[in-house]
């Protein structure tokens, strides 16, 4: 499995201790440090049947700063795979892969569900 995260945010902390507490294995990426590529966020977002909105982060400053709330409806898909290939921090985090799913942030009960 793949985490992903940016180790300062909280529910990246809650997610990575949920996952130690079940004794899973993982290689943990830091977002900030190690942003994905517009291919890997092409290949998640197939995986995870979510709407590709449902990989921005909404909350982050990043997001508030652009205005993308008023941009991405008017942005194509590959303009938005390319805005989210540019800075973690406009990424919705933690982003787990599994092999065959792919998790976009944490939800305690959907883990628990599908893990």
């Amino acid at each position: 499995m793949l985490f992903i995260c940016y180790p300062k945010c909280s529910t990246c902390k809650k997610a990575q201790k949920w996952l130690d507490s079940k004794g899973m294995q993982y290689e943990l990426r830091d977002i900030k440090e190690e942003n994905p590529s517009a291919d890997e966020l092409k290949a998640w977002h197939k995986e995870s049947g979510l709407p590709l909105k449902k990989f921005f982060n909404t909350s982050g400053n990043l997001y508030k700063e652009m205005k993308l709330k008023d941009k991405l409806p008017e942005m194509s898909e590959e303009e938005q795979f390319d805005l989210l290939s540019s800075d973690g921090m406009l990424v919705k985090r933690p982003i787990l892969v599994t092999g065959d799913q792919v998790f976009v942030g944490f939800r305690e009960k959907e883990w628990e569900e599908k893990l």
